[in-house]
């Protein structure tokens, strides 16, 4: 029977590099980076497994939960002050616990955003070079004033209260607008966001372009994973950081080829099927009791921080 297999299917292989716990695929930073941000552009859009929970925002008619984000994003950026701001946190955070939504994931967002466009935005504004007021941290101590142009640089530099307190506002208006905003789209499926905002008469042309760039999103975050899955189901080694920046350059010149193209093709079959500038959609039903109710306490409760 020996004799009967081949010899190179007998000899052992010469080269062991790539035995269990001899050798690992290690993926470059860029790659890894790339596979994350096709998951969080999936898992931020795909909202329709939340919306069809049974809670309290997913029973509101979707006409009024538009009113409230445009009401309640004007109410906190009107806001001078710190506690207001919190006080709207709370009702806030009160909202997504009646609707039932998944704290940690909801929040993490929410903060991770509001720490980048928020906190890292207006950290320069705790110091005094800006803003101007009582040192309660100094950092640098120079050893004399500085005159720049229209600017001036005092002898000691560090983070003043009236510093600290602009950048807690700031922060706070960025996580209340974000809280308010992905509570309304975790809680509405799109289709009725839309239908939405065309009773509200907003232009055509803008709720075409958010459509397409929607179900597009879906399209580019797919092929963003497939590309990294492609080239990750090819390595046998470890790809170095240089040859990783030259093939995540290569995909997005493939990709905003592809996208030029999808785009063409999707306007000439718009085209061919009798586009004609217009959006047509259901309208929605009539708003119920419950609607109106809801609609008049949300109302109240916008008018009472407003006024606080």
């Amino acid at each position: 029977m020996a004799g009967k297999i081949p010899a190179f299917l007998l000899n052992k292989p010469a080269s062991r590099s790539f035995e269990a716990g001899r050798e690992k695929v290690k993926i470059s930073f860029i790659e890894k980076g790339i596979h994350q941000v096709a998951d969080v552009i999936k898992s931020g859009y795909i909202q329709w497994e939340t919306a069809s929970i049974d809670g309290f925002f997913q029973r509101i008619d979707a006409r009024i939960k538009v009113l409230f984000l445009l009401f309640f994003v004007v109410i906190v950026s009107l806001k001078q002050e710190i506690m207001p701001e919190v006080y709207l946190w709370t009702f806030i955070f009160s909202l997504v616990l009646l609707s039932r939504l998944n704290i940690f994931n909801f929040y993490k967002k929410v903060f991770l955003l509001g720490f980048l466009f928020g906190f890292l935005i207006a950290i320069p504004s705790a110091f005094n070079i800006i803003v101007k007021g009582e040192i309660v941290f100094p950092v640098v101590r120079l050893s004399r004033d500085y005159q720049f142009w229209v600017y001036h640089v005092p002898a000691e530099i560090g983070i003043t209260r009236e510093g600290l307190n602009v950048v807690t506002m700031l922060t706070m208006r960025v996580v209340n607008s974000l809280s308010i905003g992905f509570l309304v789209l975790y809680t509405t499926p799109f289709p009725d966001i839309i239908k939405a905002l065309k009773v509200m008469k907003v232009p055509d042309s803008f709720l075409m372009v958010i459509t397409l760039s929607y179900k597009y999103i879906f399209i580019f975050a797919k092929t963003v994973e497939d590309m990294h899955r492609a080239k990750k189901s090819r390595l046998a080694r470890q790809v170095h950081n240089a040859d990783a920046r030259k093939w995540a350059a290569g995909r997005m010149g493939f990709i905003f080829k592809k996208t030029r193209i999808r785009c063409e093709e999707i306007f000439k079959a718009m085209l061919s099927r009798g586009f004609s500038e217009e959006v047509k959609l259901y309208e929605l039903g009539k708003l119920d009791t419950r609607d109106m109710m809801t609609g008049v306490l949300l109302l109240i409760a916008g008018a009472f921080f407003l006024f606080i």
